[in-house]
């Protein structure tokens, strides 16, 4: 992919005066990554913001016993609100990023950064306005894992996951990370949805039979 103006992909960055954004163009630099690449990782310090031009990003966290939460994703047209929280205090990540699939990081260096925020209203209010709705998205996360219900957390899960599909295709235990939970809690609550026929289930592979009662458990909470 040739990127000849990133600027333009971003709702905050495209609203600045042009000048600014050729100062943009000069200060970032582009970097691309292939699926299942380490975008970023613990104890790393960021020393760049980073907006993704194309692709996804997973952003996950493991405990010290070795369960996996998803914490949100990251999309193409957005930034990263714990880089961004991190390079702001100066401290490790305690998170991992991970590329779901090929993609292309913008990577604007702190010291653009910080010249950039103070000087134009524009883009310091684009960068925290996501770093709030990413901040809402991790506390709905937190209200999810300590009272939500199982069924209705993994009846929408799917449906997310299998947006416009026939089909998921995950592990029990992908799908364990993604709701923070144990697999065989998640392994449990798919035999029950099979046994009621809104799901079949193989090895890898989770088919839709009856998407609207999912969506009836999904929106029982």
């Amino acid at each position: 992919m040739n990127v000849l103006d990133w600027t333009e992909r971003f709702k905050g960055t495209a609203a600045l005066p042009q000048d600014v954004r050729t100062r943009l163009n000069k200060a970032a630099r582009i970097v691309r990554m292939k699926k299942g690449d380490q975008v970023f990782g613990p104890m790393n310090i960021p020393d760049s913001l980073f907006f993704l031009y194309d692709g996804r990003i997973r952003v996950s966290q493991t405990s010290d016993a070795g369960r996996e939460i998803v914490l949100y994703r990251i999309d193409a047209g957005e930034s990263c609100v714990l880089t961004t929280a991190c390079m702001l205090a100066e401290e490790a990540y305690n998170a991992e990023g991970i590329a779901e699939s090929d993609v292309t990081v913008v990577s604007l260096p702190k010291h653009a950064f910080d010249r950039l925020s103070a000087e134009e209203d524009t883009f310091r209010n684009f960068v925290f306005a996501a770093y709030s709705r990413r901040l809402i998205d991790l506390l709905r996360v937190v209200d999810d894992v300590a009272f939500g219900r199982i069924d209705v957390r993994l009846a929408e899960r799917l449906l997310i996951l299998g947006d416009g599909l026939k089909e998921v295709r995950a592990t029990h235990q992908d799908l364990a990370s993604e709701l923070g939970t144990a697999r065989e809690v998640i392994s449990r609550v798919l035999n029950d949805f099979q046994k009621r026929e809104l799901i079949e289930q193989s090895r890898g592979l989770i088919t839709f039979k009856d998407k609207a009662a999912l969506s009836a458990i999904a929106d029982s909470a």
